[in-house]
C-alpha cells in the first residue's frame, strides 16, 4: 500500500509551508526570548483561517481532513512551537464546542472562534492536579440563574491573551465544563514566565474567585467534564502535539544538515564524519517512522475508525520521545554553538522536552497503551470494548 498525499493535501502543505517560512521562522527565537507572541502574528494566523481548521463551515471553520490538519500542526511546529500551542488549545476549545455544546452555544460561540475574533483556552490543570485531571479542585456551584466559580487553574496555555476559557470543575462532586468570559466577575489572570519551553505561548494562572458566570455556559450535562468533554478535547490535542513533535525534529534534522555541511572539523566537512552520518541517519529514519504513525492516526480519524484513540496515543508518545531524542543529537552535533541561542537546536530541546509533558506525559501514554496492549492481546472481545467505549466520547 502507497501512502500519498492528495493534491490538494500537497497544495495546503506547500501554503502552510510557505506561510511559516515567511512569517514564523525568522522570528521565532526573537518570540522565544521575548516570551511573547506578537498580535499581528496572531490576527495573520486568523486571517488564514488556520483557527477555524477543524470546525464545519456552517460555522465560518475551513473543515479541514484531518491529515491537512497534521501538516498545518508540523509546519507551524517546525517554525514555532509556541505559535503551534496556540493552535492546539484553541482547537482543542472549539472541538469540545462543536461536539458538546448546545445549538446556542455553537451559533453564538463557534463562528467567532473559527474566525479568530475571540482566542480560546484550556483551563483544566491545577497547582495540585495535572494528570489526574478528574480530580479538579475547582468547584462550581449553581446559585439562582448562575454558576458560582472558585479556584486556581495554572499552566493555561496562551491564558494572557484568551478571550474564552474552557474551564473544568467539580459541581456537586461531578466533573462538569464550563465557557468562562475573560470579563467575568471574579476572574483575575496572572502571568507566567521562565519556563523551559514554548517561552512564547503566553501561560497564565486563573484565579476564580466567587466567579459568576451565566447558567447557560454549562457544556453539555454535569458530570460530562472529564470523560467527555475533557476527554474528546484532549484526544484532539494529542494529536496536534504529535504532528508538532514531527515538525521539531524535521526542524533539528534540517538545522543540522545545513551546519555539517558548513562547518569544517579537521579538515572536513562534518558531514565527511562516520559518527557524524549516523546520528543523521537515526533522525531520518526515526522522524520517517514518527511521520507515517501520524499519518495511521490521522486517516483513522478521518473515517471515524474507534482505534484512532490508542492510534494518537501510540503517535504522541512516540512523536514526542523522538523529538526530544532528535533535539538532543542535534545540540550534540551543533557543540558550543548548540546551547547558544545564536542557533535555534537550543530552543528545539527545550520546547521538545515540554511536548513529552502536555496533553498527557510519557508516562501516562505508557499505561494507557499498555493497558490497551494487555486487553487486546489477552481479551480481544475486552479490547474492542475499551475502544467502543473511548470512540463513544469522541
Amino acid at each position: 500500500m502507497k501512502l500519498e498525499l492528495t493534491p490538494q493535501q500537497k497544495n495546503a502543505q506547500a501554503e502552510f509551508r510557505e506561510f511559516v517560512d515567511a512569517e514564523v521562522v525568522s522570528q521565532a527565537n526573537q518570540y522565544d526570548q521575548q516570551e511573547y507572541t506578537p498580535s499581528d502574528l496572531v490576527q495573520k494566523f486568523a486571517q488564514k483561517r488556520y483557527l477555524g481548521a477543524v470546525l464545519p463551515k456552517e460555522f465560518g471553520g475551513e473543515a479541514m481532513d484531518m491529515i491537512t490538519y497534521g501538516l498545518l500542526n508540523e509546519e507551524i511546529g517546525r517554525g514555532c512551537s509556541s505559535l503551534r500551542s496556540l493552535l492546539t488549545v484553541h482547537c482543542m476549545v472549539s472541538h469540545a464546542l462543536c461536539k458538546w455544546g448546545n445549538k446556542s452555544q455553537k451559533n453564538d460561540w463557534l463562528p467567532k472562534l473559527a474566525s479568530g475574533e475571540i482566542i480560546a483556552a484550556f483551563a483544566l490543570s491545577e497547582p495540585n492536579v495535572g494528570s489526574d485531571a478528574k480530580s479538579v479542585e475547582t468547584t462550581a456551584t449553581l446559585s439562582g440563574d448562575a454558576y458560582i466559580l472558585n479556584g486556581h487553574k495554572k499552566w493555561i496555555t496562551y491564558g494572557q491573551i484568551a478571550d474564552v476559557f474552557l474551564v473544568f470543575a467539580q459541581c456537586e462532586g461531578k466533573p462538569s465544563a464550563f465557557l468562562v468570559e475573560k470579563n467575568s466577575p471574579g476572574l483575575s489572570i496572572k502571568p507566567i514566565f521562565g519556563m523551559l519551553g514554548v517561552r512564547a505561548s503566553m501561560l497564565a494562572e486563573l484565579h476564580l474567585n466567587d466567579c459568576r458566570i451565566p447558567q447557560e455556559n454549562l457544556v453539555g450535562r454535569l458530570g460530562f467534564g472529564f470523560s467527555y468533554v475533557a476527554s474528546s478535547a484532549l484526544d484532539y490535542g494529542r494529536y496536534s502535539v504529535a504532528w508538532g513533535s514531527v515538525g521539531i525534529a524535521q526542524a533539528c534534522l534540517s538545522a543540522c544538515i545545513r551546519y555539517t555541511s558548513d562547518r569544517k572539523q579537521f579538515g572536513v566537512y562534518l558531514k565527511e564524519h562516520q559518527l557524524i552520518r549516523q546520528m543523521i541517519t537515526n533522525m531520518i529514519a526515526n522522524i520517517k517512522a514518527a511521520r507515517l504513525l501520524c499519518y495511521q492516526a490521522g486517516y483513522l480519524k478521518e473515517i471515524g475508525d474507534p482505534s484512532s484513540i490508542i492510534e494518537t496515543s501510540i503517535a504522541k508518545y512516540f512523536t514526542s520521545t523522538i523529538a526530544s531524542q532528535v533535539a538532543s543529537d542535534a545540540v550534540q552535533i551543533h557543540g558550543g554553538n548548540g546551547c547558544s541561542s545564536e542557533y535555534p537546536v537550543e530552543r528545539y530541546l527545550r520546547d521538545a522536552k515540554i511536548m513529552e509533558i502536555i496533553e498527557g506525559s510519557t508516562q501516562i501514554q505508557q499505561v494507557t497503551i499498555a493497558e490497551y496492549g494487555y486487553q487486546e492481546y489477552l481479551s480481544p472481545r475486552t479490547g474492542a470494548v475499551m475502544l467502543q467505549n473511548l470512540a463513544a466520547r469522541m
